[in-house]
């Protein structure tokens, strides 16, 4: 009989198609070998819904609580009169809490693993104290808030430096909580660990992200179920949920101040932006020539195998980009910013072009755009000797208390 332990995360961990859902769902298969793990998460998207039973599989039991965006949008207003981050109230829900206040004692759970810091307010009560806490933050998240700020109007810039300040303030409570503190690179762990006192930085460790290169490989079966003509046209492809800012900020300056240059030269040459729930103003996209906004697809694989290379030219970002390893996973040349690189180290250079220059980046796909296909298989072998998720996520196991063999 396996050692029951609590997993909270603030969306359904499956499917597996975009940053944090890849890296939940990997972690609960893994913890799966080890724990008889009991799951509450949130379902913000009525699509996901069917994946229930999927979840399920991996894991002795689970409660989900459907949140709509909306309605949680006007209870994150309720922080304003709390001195607390907008995303506490957000996440907040009477029967996630008590879910879990009764889990734990009914199995007597003395280990539980929270992604995500908005999930970490149903451990922090007496109930819940003399558990062994570890934390998932990823990255830094109230320091994407100050990003959010330093592009924003001055109304905007206001709200998102209170909700940097009180978030800030939030993390580094948890921290101080928690048993360890995990981030996903190690160039996080370090920022963070400036954050915080003396006493904490020896409980800020890093956890980082794995690729599944067995799924997201060239010789891998995958299916194109949407009607583009990928086999025969010539074209680089974004990936990403395209409801996340930092995505739609990349897009629109891509978009503004590279793109056109490019189709200048290259004019049968096309720009795919594939991702789910675009915004209008990533919709708007397609009124400039040559470029393709998919919205959701069935699998992203196609896109990545018949394109010249995939871009991930990052204007606002915090810890490793899954977009760039699946890239390079399925052998794509890759060009990024020296802010989307953060947390891939050591890594060849020669398939993964790192720049923040304009005229750079667009000489960069000029040439990949007027060249045959390029196989970058130096990179995928570089990730397989160094991304495996197996190699990333044993450390939790010490974290959590027990022996990593």
């Amino acid at each position: 009989m396996k050692e029951p332990l609590l997993y909270l995360c603030h969306r359904i961990p499956y499917p597996p198609n975009k940053g944090d859902k890849i890296t939940t769902f990997n972690i609960l298969k893994f913890l799966n070998r080890y724990y008889d793990v009991y799951v509450g998460c949130f379902i913000d998207d009525p699509h996901d819904k069917q994946y229930k039973d999927k979840v399920k599989e991996l894991c002795k039991d689970c409660f989900f609580v459907d949140l709509n965006p909306l309605m949680a949008k006007v209870k994150g207003l309720t922080a304003f009169g709390k001195g607390e981050p907008i995303t506490l109230p957000y996440y907040y829900n009477t029967k996630m809490l008590n879910w879990v206040n009764t889990i734990i004692p009914r199995h007597h759970i003395t280990k539980a693993f929270i992604y995500s810091g908005c999930m970490a307010q149903y451990v922090l009560t007496p109930e819940t104290e003399g558990i062994r806490k570890v934390m998932q933050f990823a990255d830094i998240d109230s320091d994407k808030w100050r990003q959010y700020a330093e592009a924003s109007n001055v109304f905007m810039r206001s709200v998102y430096m209170r909700e940097y300040r009180t978030l800030s303030d939030y993390e580094k409570l948890v921290a101080d909580k928690f048993s360890i503190s995990c981030f996903i690179s190690d160039t996080e762990a370090d920022m963070f660990r400036e954050m915080v006192t003396a006493d904490i930085q020896p409980k800020v460790q890093t956890l980082s992200n794995g690729i599944d290169s067995d799924y997201f490989s060239p010789s891998a079966s995958s299916i194109l179920s949407e009607d583009f003509e990928l086999e025969h046209e010539n074209y680089i492809v974004f990936t990403g949920a395209m409801d996340y800012r930092p995505n739609i900020e990349t897009v629109n300056w891509f978009t503004e101040y590279i793109w056109p240059k490019v189709i200048e030269q290259c004019p049968d040459s096309k720009f795919y932006i594939v991702g789910s729930s675009p915004p209008k103003q990533v919709l708007d996209l397609m009124n400039t020539p040559g470029v393709v906004v998919t919205g959701r697809v069935d699998d992203v694989r196609p896109y990545l195998l018949y394109s010249k290379a995939a871009v991930a030219p990052m204007k606002m970002a915090r810890g490793i980009q899954n977009k760039i390893l699946e890239a390079m996973a399925m052998e794509r040349p890759v060009m990024t910013t020296s802010l989307g690189v953060e947390g891939i180290d050591d890594y060849p250079s020669n398939d993964l072009f790192v720049t923040d220059s304009n005229l750079e980046m667009t000489k960069w796909i000029i040439e990949k755009l007027s060249e045959a296909s390029n196989s970058a298989s130096d990179s995928r072998k570089w990730l397989e000797d160094n991304f495996s998720w197996e190699a990333k996520l044993n450390p939790l196991l010490g974290y959590l208390g027990a022996n990593s063999d």
